[in-house]
C-alpha cells in the first residue's frame, strides 16, 4: 500500500495556495511542513520590518522637524499619538485580510500599500506645512501598523502549538526590529547633514523589493477562512480582554515609548536632533531583538510565569525613570529606559505566547481531546489576535498623549511615568489574579478527559 502523501498538495485555484496543512502531525510536519512555515516566515518578517519601520518613522521625522517648522512639543506628542491610534485601529480589519486574500497575497497588497505614507511624507515635508496636514498625512502611516496583525495570523496558522512562541516571536521581534532600523537609518541620514525626504526615499525601493519577494516565496494556505463566529466568541471571551489589557501594558509600552523617546530627550533634556538620535534607537533594537527570547522562556517555563515577574521588573525599571527625571539625570534616565524596552520586548513574546496556550486550556477544560481540541485552540487563539494587537497598540497613543499631559502641566515627563508605574502594578495584579491563582475550576480535571491531567493556565 503507497503511503499517503506529506507535501502540501496544490490548488485547484492557481498560485501559491496550499490545500492541506496539518502543523501538528510530527510526519506532516519533519517532511515538509517545518521548511515551508520557515521560508513563509522569513518573508512575512521582511514585509512587517519594514511596515514598522513606515509606521514609526514619524518618530524619526519630527526630530528634523525645527523651530522652522513652527510645531510644538505638545504638537509633536499629538501627532505621533494620532498615527500610532491609526495603526492600532487597522490591525482589526488586517487580521481579516488574511483569510480573504490569502496570506502571500495579502503580504504583497499590504507592503504595496506602504508606498502611499511614505510617497505623501516626501511631497509635504518641508517647512510651511501646516500642522493640519503633517497629521493627514501622518494618519496614513498607521497603515504600517496592521502589517504585523495580518503577519502575526498568518504565521500562527503555519506553526504547531508546541513551536508557536518561538515563531510568533521571531515573527513579531523580526517586525519590531524596523523601529530601531528606521531611527539608524535616520541617524545616519542627520550625522551627513541630509534632509528628511532622504530618508524616505530610502525606504520607496525597500517596499517594492519586499512585495516582490513575498509574491515569490510565500503561500496561501486554504484552511485559514475568517470564522465569523469565532471571532464572536472570541470577543465575548473574558481572556481576550484580558490578554488585550496585558499586551497594552508590553507591545503598548514599546511602541508608545519608540515614538516618544527622542521627544522626551528633546524636550527635557535638551538633545538636538543628532544626540536623540544617537540614543533612541537603543532602546527599540534591544527591545526587539529579545522578543522571541520571550517568546522561548514562555515556551519553556510558561507565559504567566515570565509575564508577572517581568512586570515587577518593569515597575522597578520605571521607579528607576522616576527617579532620573526628578534628577535631571541624563545618564541613568537612558540607562534604564534601555532596560525599560528590553522588558518589554520579553513581554511582548511571553503574552502573546499565552493566547493560543489559554485557549487550548480552554478546550481541555471542555473535555475537547487531540486534533479537537487543537482545532478549537487554534480557531479561538487566531480570531482573538487581531483584537488583542489592536487594543494593546493602543497603549501607544496613551503613553504619547500622557507625556502630552505632563509636559504641558508640569514641564516634565515625571508625572507620566508615575502614571506608568501604578498600570504595571495593576496588570502584575490581574496576571497573578487570572492565570497563576490555580483556580480549582481550571486546575481540575474531568472525567471526560480520560482520568489525564488538563493543562492549567498557569502553564500557559
Amino acid at each position: 500500500m503507497t503511503a499517503p502523501s506529506t507535501a502540501p498538495a496544490p490548488n485547484s485555484r492557481g498560485g501559491r495556495w496550499i490545500e492541506h496543512w496539518d502543523p501538528e502531525d510530527e510526519a506532516f510536519w519533519n517532511a515538509t511542513g517545518e521548511k515551508v512555515a520557515r521560508r513563509n516566515l522569513v518573508f512575512s518578517v521582511l514585509s512587517e520590518h519594514i511596515g514598522f519601520s513606515i509606521w514609526t518613522m514619524w518618530s524619526v521625522l519630527v526630530l528634523f522637524m525645527g523651530p522652522e517648522y513652527g510645531l510644538t512639543p505638545a504638537d509633536k506628542f499629538l501627532l505621533t499619538s494620532m498615527v500610532t491610534l491609526v495603526g492600532a485601529v487597522v490591525r482589526v480589519p488586517y487580521t481579516f485580510a488574511v483569510a480573504v486574500f490569502g496570506g502571500r497575497n495579502w503580504t504583497i497588497i499590504s507592503a504595496g500599500l506602504l508606498l502611499l505614507p511614505t510617497a505623501a511624507a516626501f511631497a509635504v515635508m518641508k517647512p510651511g506645512t501646516s500642522f493640519d496636514t503633517f497629521l493627514l498625512v501622518g494618519l496614513l502611516a498607521g497603515i504600517g501598523g496592521g502589517n504585523f496583525a495580518s503577519s502575526m495570523t498568518n504565521i500562527n496558522a503555519f506553526f504547531p502549538l508546541r513551536k508557536k512562541g518561538w515563531a510568533l516571536g521571531l515573527n513579531a521581534g523580526g517586525g519590531n526590529i524596523g523601529v530601531p532600523v528606521i531611527q539608524l537609518v535616520a541617524l545616519a541620514i542627520i550625522g551627513a547633514s541630509g534632509g528628511p525626504r532622504v530618508l524616505l526615499g530610502i525606504y520607496v525601493p525597500l517596499i517594492l523589493i519586499a512585495a516582490v519577494l513575498a509574491a515569490l516565496f510565500m503561500d496561501n494556505l486554504s484552511s485559514v477562512k475568517n470564522d465569523t463566529g469565532a471571532a464572536k466568541d472570541a470577543a465575548k471571551d473574558a481572556h481576550t480582554w484580558i490578554m488585550s489589557f496585558l499586551y497594552i501594558g508590553t507591545f503598548g509600552s514599546f511602541i508608545g515609548y519608540a515614538f516618544a523617546f527622542g521627544q522626551v530627550l528633546q524636550v527635557q533634556f535638551g538633545r538636538t536632533p543628532l544626540q536623540a538620535a544617537y540614543l533612541t534607537f537603543i532602546g527599540p533594537l534591544l527591545g526587539s531583538l529579545i522578543r522571541p527570547v520571550g517568546g522561548w522562556l514562555a515556551d519553556r517555563y510558561g507565559g504567566a510565569k515570565i509575564t508577572l515577574w517581568n512586570y515587577v521588573a518593569m515597575a522597578a525599571a520605571t521607579a528607576g525613570l522616576v527617579v532620573a527625571s526628578m534628577q535631571k539625570s541624563l545618564p541613568l534616565f537612558v540607562s534604564v529606559f534601555v532596560v525599560l524596552f528590553v522588558l518589554t520586548g520579553l513581554g511582548n513574546g511571553s503574552t502573546y505566547k499565552m493566547i493560543p496556550g489559554i485557549f487550548q486550556a480552554k478546550a481541555l477544560a471542555k473535555g475537547l481531546t487531540g486534533e479537537e481540541a487543537a482545532s478549537y485552540g487554534r480557531r479561538l487563539s487566531g480570531a482573538s489576535m487581531g483584537l488583542i494587537g489592536a487594543v494593546g497598540a493602543l497603549g501607544g497613543v496613551g503613553i504619547n498623549l500622557a507625556f502630552r499631559q505632563s509636559y504641558l502641566s508640569y514641564g516634565s515627563g515625571t508625572g507620566a511615568f508615575v502614571a506608568f508605574l501604578a498600570f504595571y502594578g495593576l496588570c502584575f495584579v490581574v496576571t497573578w489574579a487570572v492565570y497563576l491563582r490555580r483556580p480549582a475550576a481550571v486546575t481540575q480535571t474531568t472525567a471526560a478527559a480520560e482520568a489525564k491531567p488538563q493543562l492549567s493556565y498557569a502553564e500557559v
